[in-house]
């Protein structure tokens, strides 16, 4: 912990002007990111007495081992690089909104010589018209599919707009009058444009005017007696119509705003934005964040704005934009706003009427979420803690478990025996972290044996690198493979793949290999499974580490030196949380069992044939169309296969020779089955069988 008088720079070191500053810890890490419309006052205010910081300032100060600090012009420069540094930074003291989701938006690519509508989330693009965000992306496309008839603009991929120029024929769409078709030149690239610029007004709001139009062109049409076009355009101003149905009316004055709740308490804040564009709500988005720093109200909305118009320019800034309370000082947000958008932007907190009545309802919705972001944080901290406490008091451990290891045997009457190891780390999956064992040690069905070996060859490993190393290290002894020991971590089932984890490498970039010893191992089995595993652990010579057993029949939990079970309510939390870790271990090994059996069920004789890979095989099967059909084939026939020359063919043959099933024996002169035994004393040596099929020459007389 750092003495903020030890980088304090001396009074007459600091401007009284505009800037921004930044605190460095010791690794010269940014870690805050500030900005004052005076250095001097503001920097002041950090180097005070640590007893009278807020605890999070008190906390940033103390990490922090230098500050530096940028002098500007004005206010709105020292927000706009306050935002840049935010960005590249990711200072971890700042507060940072990162929404909960992607939101998808309905953008129309202005930017290519045919413009294109489609879904599209993340980073916004240059030369993109962007609509929303919409909560759902199948409300994007229920929207388009109504607008597509009167407005029939390009949908597809680049891909399939390239095909069907090369064909000359339009996709479904064309034929049915949802799409302009310009790939076969049916209109031109202005033509096409200017659809798209009509749907890009029609989304923006101004729809008035737009179905004013369509209904005087129905009249006209069903004046001169073209009663097929006027019954179109009926359907056309339906289903515009019944698009703006979905977004109701909010507004009555057509308004294009953004209106900004915040829900927060002492640690965290919720942020609740809807989107208002021609008096109706288009997107609605929502981000909870820690509240790292001490921070106003107007504090929290300053970061809001620079958050969600940091990188917009024009439209996408609306005119107004309602706050809950206003950033202190207001004037340069404000003109930093209007500099985004190129004109006026009103940023207010309203005060009466429809405007009013929305605000509160998107304050409700800030409060609701921060609720329900509380109630599930809290309900899985305080769930988890509690089976940890419950676990450590049952077994009588030091302290609560915070990394578990289960470990289950599985097999299928004694073959293809496998073996599991989950982790649970704070009560939770770390999927990343699984492994998987094949038992090598002996054949045949023994789950003690097979504990004691995985048990054995796990924690060997792990005290293998102790000793190497003196220190816990990720690295893998050379030339062991197959044991579990990550090798076959790429096949796992995508399901059991962690997305948290991803990344989880030591400094040379290879995976962490048994990094860390668990707090408690626990194994899937009663009392001779439990006294396996804590052999092994004592011939290792492991004595920090506790060992379990959770025996399925009664959930009764069996310590090693104890000749009773430890039984645990059944309301357990700590049972619930062994028990889904003894599931977990469970479902694991028996998806590797499983695997492993049908590997073995679909291997075949030509997986013996040295040196023939799975497209030669492929290759085979297709020519011939079945084993049976290679096997009867000529060396001369196989070699017509490509890529199989004379020896491969010759390889093959004989492969296929030995691993064809013995044939019944016949008895050539009577025609009978022979048993298996049986003399055949007319052909052939004396009591050599003759196969059915064999060759004539080998009938009835030696070879």
């Amino acid at each position: 912990m750092a003495d903020p008088s030890s980088y304090r720079p001396k009074p007459g070191q600091i401007p009284d002007s505009p800037g921004v500053y930044r605190f460095r810890d010791e690794h010269r890490r940014v870690i805050y990111v500030g900005k004052a419309k005076s250095l001097r006052q503001r920097l002041a205010n950090y180097f005070q007495d640590l007893a009278g910081l807020h605890p999070r300032t008190r906390s940033m100060v103390t990490t922090a081992a230098s500050v530096e600090w940028t002098v500007v012009s004005t206010e709105v420069e020292a927000l706009q690089l306050e935002y840049s540094w935010i960005k590249e930074y990711d200072p971890r003291f700042n507060v940072k909104y990162r929404d909960d989701k992607s939101y998808p938006y309905l953008a129309v690519t202005m930017n290519e010589e045919f413009p294109r509508v489609q879904v599209m989330r993340g980073h916004k693009k240059k030369g993109v018209r962007y609509f929303g965000p919409y909560a759902h992306a199948w409300a994007i496309r229920d929207t388009v599919d109504l607008l597509l008839r009167v407005f029939p603009v390009r949908t597809c991929s680049a891909g399939v707009f390239k095909n069907a120029a090369r064909t000359g024929r339009p996709c479904l769409l064309g034929y049915i009058g949802k799409c302009a078709a310009p790939c076969v030149g049916r209109v031109s690239a202005e033509d096409h444009r200017e659809l798209a610029d009509e749907f890009c007004d029609f989304m923006t709001g101004r729809t008035g005017t737009y179905l004013r139009r369509l209904e005087k062109q129905m009249t006209e049409a069903a004046e001169e007696m073209e009663y097929e076009r006027a019954a179109r355009l009926r359907d056309d101003i339906g289903a515009l119509k019944k698009a703006m149905e979905k977004n109701a009316v909010v507004l009555a004055d057509a308004t294009d705003a953004d209106l900004i709740a915040v829900a927060e308490d002492e640690l965290e804040a919720a942020v609740q934005i809807f989107h208002v564009r021609g008096g109706r709500v288009r997107g609605q988005r929502g981000w909870v964040t820690d509240k790292v720093e001490e921070i106003t109200t107007g504090a929290l909305v300053e970061h809001a704005l620079q958050q969600l118009y940091g990188e917009e320019t024009g439209d996408a800034v609306p005119k107004e934009v309602l706050v809950p309370a206003l950033p202190d000082p207001v004037e340069p947000v404000q003109e930093w706003l209007t500099g985004r958008r190129g004109s006026g932007v009103s940023l207010r907190i309203p005060q009466r009427g429809d405007k009013r009545a929305l605000m509160e309802t998107v304050e409700r919705n800030a409060q609701q979420a921060l609720v329900l972001h509380k109630t599930k944080r809290a309900s899985d901290l305080t769930t988890r803690s509690r089976a940890l406490e419950e676990i450590a008091d049952a077994l009588d451990l030091d302290s609560a478990p915070l990394r578990i290891e289960c470990y289950d045997i599985s097999h299928l009457q004694g073959d293809d025996v496998v073996a599991s190891m989950v982790v649970f780390e704070d009560g939770l999956a770390r999927k990343s972290e699984y492994r998987r064992f094949q038992i090598k040690g002996f054949e045949g069905q023994d789950d003690v044996r097979s504990m004691h070996e995985v048990i054995t060859r796990r924690f060997r490993r792990y005290l293998a690198e102790k000793e190497r190393t003196g220190e816990w290290t990720d690295e893998e002894p050379d030339g062991e493979t197959g044991d579990g020991t990550g090798s076959d971590l790429d096949d796992r089932d995508p399901k059991d793949r962690d997305p948290r984890d991803r990344g989880l490498k030591d400094e040379d970039g290879r995976p962490r290999r048994f990094a860390y010893p668990p707090q408690l191992v626990v194994v899937d089995g009663g009392k001779p499974q439990v006294a396996a595993a804590r052999r092994a652990l004592d011939e290792l010579g492991i004595d920090d580490i506790a060992v379990c057993g959770l025996a399925k029949r009664l959930e009764e939990v069996w310590l090693p030196q104890d000749d009773d079970p430890v039984v645990l309510p059944r309301s357990s939390e700590g049972l619930y949380l062994l028990q889904r870790v003894r599931d977990e271990a469970h479902r694991f090994a028996i998806t590797y069992q499983r695997s492993k059996r049908a590997k073995r069920f679909r291997a075949g004789p030509l997986d013996d044939v040295p040196g023939l890979g799975e497209t030669r095989k492929q290759a085979l099967i297709k020519h011939f169309g079945s084993v049976k059909k290679l096997r009867a084939a000529t060396i001369d026939q196989i070699r017509e296969v490509p890529g199989i020359g004379r020896k491969t063919a010759e390889t093959i043959a004989v492969a296929l020779a030995r691993a064809a099933p013995p044939a019944p024996a016949v008895n050539t002169a009577t025609g009978e089955i022979i048993e298996e035994g049986e003399p055949d004393t007319t052909a052939g040596s004396p009591g050599e069988p003759v196969p059915a099929g064999a060759p004539e020459e080998r009938r009835g007389q030696e070879p």
